[in-house]
Order: structure tokens, then C-alpha cells, then sequence
């Protein structure tokens, strides 16, 4: 009889904490949710942060609080959320480069194994730029002229391991050439210099891009996306240019720390995919030159282990290194 009662206390017990673990994720939001940037609080990577904390404060009343924790290749805000308790109630706003940087150097983090894949948000494709200097109208041409002149043509990038320098040594493993990779300390710089002639190429966003394509003062000859952009509809994808399966796109999305509950998790998941389908939400994201990127915790998590996998290879063909 003992034994027996003991059993029930035991069950009683059990079907309470799955009761108030049930309630807790019914509840949730309760309170004001973190969202960490592991960016500077300026660029696209903030602005997305507060379009989307905008969105979920509207939805749940509950203030969503960006927080930025820059530095270390947004390794110091990464490990921040890893760290966190996994209540929902601390987030990260993860860019594509997370599964990048491990691929680079020692981080205090698994990127896979440390993180619950909530969706994807936002992304943007890229564009072959040239200088006008270069005689090359067409990415054949172009190819035709980096295969005859090896080593003599220098793209400029943000810097070393980011998504324009995997770029660069994507084309060059694909393509068949050997370009040479000039990093800057960030876009503007190696924008600049490619204007200038310091440089003949370069893969860069369309936000950045459009102005400088309008005006004469670049050329573009291919585009990443699966589409024409509507903006520069004369400039051919790269698999209609003769290069397919060249895919760098670059994403932004969500993230929570490990274990947390797959009820909250499902929660901003819908909410953030209901969001993205507000057409002023969408009109934000075209400003900064991305579009909505609408995808499930288990699409985000196939993306991010096909993209290490992916990214991998071209890190260690092309020998990549951090800058120090």
C-alpha cells in the first residue's frame, strides 16, 4: 500500500510539472524577449532586428529589446545567446556567416548543436560587379579574360571569410580561374576602390550595388538569384550566364539556445512567418535590399548544416583564413 501511494505522488507529480511546462508555453510571452545582434547597432542586421521586434511587440504586446553585442566576427554576441537560458526568452539574430565563422576559427560554441533553429527571415543574392575599364560585357567573356590573365585580377571584399570572399574563391574553383582576393576593413572601402580601378571586380548586394550600376560608374554581368531582378532586368542569373549552381546567398535568421521548447519554438515561428507576409514588412525588406525568406525550424536547420557543408569545401580548397 505504501509503495503504491508513493507511485501515485510520483505520477501526480510528473503530470503537474508536464501541466505547468504545458501552461509556460501557452503563456509565452510573459515577459520582454531579448533579440541579440552580434553587430554594431547600425547596417542591415540592426534595422532587420527592429523590423521584426517591431512586428512581435504589435502581435504580443510584449517589448522585444534588441541588443547589440558586437565584436570577435559576431563570435561575442553568439556565445552570449548560446549561453542564455532556453525560455524563449533570449534570441539571436544569426546572418549565414554563423556556420561560416566555425568553419575559420576556435569558438566557444557549437553552431549546430548549441542552437534551436527557429526561421529564416530575410536574405539577399549578389552581383558580379567590374570595373567599366575591364574589356568583358558578359560573364563568358569575363571568364574568357580571367582564364587568359591568371593571377592578375583582383577582387576587393568587406574582408577575409565573409560572404564576398567565399564568393570570390567559389568562382574561382567553379569557373576554372585564379583571381586574387583583396580584403578591406568593411564594403564601402572595396566599393570605393573598385570605382576607382584599384581593383577590377568584386561581389556585392544590389542595395549596394544599383546606385553606382545606374550611373555608369560599374558594370554588372551576372546575378546570383534564381530570377532577373526587376531592377536590373537586362543583367542575366549566373545559370543563365553559363555558370550553374553558383549560389551565395546571403541569410539572416532566428535562433534560440538549446533545449528550448519546441511548443515556443513553433510559437515565433508562425508568428515571425505571419509577419513576413505583411506587405509593409515586405516594402522595409525590399529598402534594404533583401527579400522575405519564409522557412520552417527544420528548413533553417537543413540549411545550415547543407551551407557548412557547402562553404566548408570551398574554405579548405581555397585555404581561407581569418584576418588577424
Amino acid at each position: 500500500m505504501r509503495k503504491l501511494t508513493l507511485n501515485r505522488i510520483l505520477l501526480v507529480t510528473a503530470l503537474l510539472t508536464l501541466a505547468c511546462g504545458a501552461a509556460a508555453q501557452q503563456a509565452y510571452p510573459g515577459k520582454p524577449i531579448r533579440l541579440i545582434v552580434p553587430y554594431a547597432p547600425a547596417g542591415s542586421a540592426s534595422i532587420l532586428a527592429r523590423l521584426v521586434g517591431q512586428k512581435l511587440t504589435e502581435s504580443w504586446s510584449q517589448q522585444v529589446i534588441v541588443d547589440n553585442r558586437p565584436g570577435g566576427n559576431t563570435i561575442i554576441g553568439t556565445e552570449a545567446a548560446a549561453k542564455s537560458a532556453p525560455d524563449g526568452y533570449t534570441l539571436l539574430l544569426a546572418p549565414s556567416s554563423h556556420v561560416i565563422t566555425p568553419l575559420l576559427a576556435a569558438t566557444p560554441y557549437d553552431a549546430i548543436k548549441d542552437f534551436a533553429p527557429v526561421a529564416t527571415i530575410a536574405s539577399s543574392e549578389y552581383l558580379l560587379l567590374l570595373n567599366p575599364s575591364v574589356p568583358a560585357n558578359s560573364l563568358q567573356e569575363f571568364i574568357a579574360l580571367a582564364k587568359s590573365k591568371p593571377g592578375q585580377l583582383n577582387y576587393s571584399s568587406a574582408g577575409s571569410g565573409g560572404a564576398a570572399h567565399i564568393a570570390g574563391e567559389m568562382f574561382n574553383l567553379m569557373a576554372g580561374v585564379k583571381m586574387q582576393h583583396i580584403p578591406y576593413k568593411g564594403g564601402g572601402p572595396a566599393v570605393t576602390d573598385l570605382i576607382g580601378g584599384q581593383v577590377q571586380l568584386s561581389f556585392q548586394t544590389p542595395i549596394v550595388s544599383i546606385p553606382h550600376i545606374s550611373n555608369g560608374k560599374l558594370k554588372a554581368v551576372a546575378y546570383t538569384g534564381d530570377a532577373r531582378l526587376s531592377a536590373l532586368p537586362q543583367v542575366p542569373t549566373f545559370t543563365e550566364a553559363g555558370l550553374a549552381n553558383f549560389d551565395v546567398k546571403y541569410w539572416f535568421g532566428i535562433l534560440a539556445p538549446a533545449g528550448t521548447p519546441r511548443g515556443i519554438i513553433d510559437k515565433l515561428s508562425t508568428e515571425i512567418a505571419k509577419s513576413l507576409g505583411i506587405p509593409d514588412f515586405r516594402e522595409k525588406l525590399l529598402g534594404q535590399g533583401m527579400e522575405p525568406f519564409i522557412s520552417s525550424p527544420e528548413q533553417l536547420a537543413n540549411l545550415m548544416k547543407s551551407d557548412t557543408v557547402r562553404f566548408g569545401k570551398v574554405i579548405k580548397a581555397a585555404n581561407i583564413k581569418l584576418e588577424n
